[in-house]
């Protein structure tokens, strides 16, 4: 295969030369998807999978990358957010405002490293065999103009086209006047494996915690199926988004 050229190349994984020779020249980050299709045309044995792993472990925390494997192939995955939209919702310019604004600040190439990875986390909404997405949102997360207007109101239109065209995705805002709320100890995600084991996972100014004890995942688990019932009904949720956005 020595005598490949760039455009053979992109014509066998059907994407543009000018990406093949981006990735080439190092001007671009290849996506993991990417190294696994090149391998197998390429004929390299192995040698270009072998490096998506390498590339996981630049990407996320050690405690992440163990959840972002997980959640691949996960049976069902459920969050309470109440800062951001659901990372498997952002949009590309919501995901790069998100971390062209974080403090301490990132350099150019680490933005594009986590935009990249936030991204390409995204194909598991429309993996098979489906997985089962529940969300709860702040309301107030729908209102954060992130990136500007402009953003936000991209980001809101993304949120009820994803639902909209997925069954096996459901949103639910949480008012801001709720006066009983179950979640007001922060942001949580849960997942559930088709071997039936099930994790925990939360975040906070003094690091992330991966939760595998069954105790404690349970009781996270109670804690979502609170706040579901007291946040507004899928439908409610879709009505109140539209509205939103509607005003931007």
């Amino acid at each position: 295969m020595a005598d490949l050229t760039q455009k053979d190349l992109a014509d066998r994984l059907l994407m543009s030369e000018s990406l093949v020779g981006a990735y080439e020249r190092a001007e671009r980050i290849p996506t993991t998807a990417f190294l696994v299709d090149a391998d197998g045309a390429l004929g390299a044995q192995g040698v270009l999978r072998s490096c998506v792993e390498l590339m996981e472990e630049e990407k996320y925390s050690p405690k992440f990358l163990n959840w972002k494997r997980t959640e691949a192939d996960a049976a069902s995955i459920s969050a309470y957010e109440c800062m951001v939209v659901p990372g498997l919702l952002q949009t590309p310019a919501y995901v790069r405002a998100l971390y062209e604004t974080r403090v301490p600040m990132y350099e150019p190439d680490e933005i594009d490293r986590h935009v990249q990875a936030r991204l390409e986390r995204q194909e598991v909404l429309d993996r098979r065999p489906k997985a089962i997405v529940s969300y709860v949102v702040e309301e107030s997360v729908f209102q954060r103009p992130i990136g500007g207007e402009a953003v936000l109101k991209e980001q809101l239109r993304h949120v009820l086209d994803s639902v909209r065209a997925r069954n096996h995705l459901t949103v639910q805002v949480m008012p801001t006047q709720r006066s009983v709320h179950a979640g007001l100890m922060g942001s949580l995600q849960l997942l559930s494996t088709r071997e039936g084991r099930n994790l925990g996972y939360t975040a906070a100014h003094g690091g992330d915690t991966l939760i595998s004890k069954p105790d404690e995942v349970n009781r996270l688990n109670d804690l979502f199926g609170a706040l579901r019932a007291q946040a507004l009904t899928p439908w409610e949720s879709v009505e109140l988004i539209e509205r939103m956005a509607a005003k931007l």
